[in-house]
């Protein structure tokens, strides 16, 4: 399932390190104070990394309550922002790249050009 967030209508990772030990309340309401956002929107998922960075936690409202998952990775870490103060909305696409365990943010990405007016 943490590998296709197809099913997601906004995913966001909390940056920084979380208490993995948090609990479904404490990680709402960690979401509740680094954000805007109210914690009770359906199809949004919410992702925690601790400082081991094979692990992350993921928080969903499913409208009767929330669902709480758990990925550890066997081999690898996730590569995840610090910056404790940002929560950040990733697209899918960064999503793959984060669950591939890739940085979410490229450091070089090939530049899309206009054609040639003329040919030679």
């Amino acid at each position: 399932m943490l590998n296709d967030a197809t099913c997601f209508k906004r995913v966001y990772i909390v940056c920084g390190y979380t208490d993995l030990r948090s609990g479904i309340d404490t990680l709402a309401s960690i979401v509740d104070a680094k954000t805007d956002n109210c914690p009770y929107v359906p199809d949004t998922l919410y992702l925690f990394c601790g400082r081991k960075s094979d692990r992350i936690k993921g928080l969903v409202w499913e409208k009767d309550g929330f669902l709480l998952l758990y990925k550890r990775l066997e081999q690898g870490k996730f590569v995840w922002p610090r910056n404790e103060s940002e929560v950040q909305a990733i697209t899918s696409q960064q999503f793959r790249w984060l669950m591939e365990g890739l940085t979410i943010t490229p450091k070089k990405t090939v530049q899309e050009v206009d054609p040639p007016t003329h040919m030679a």
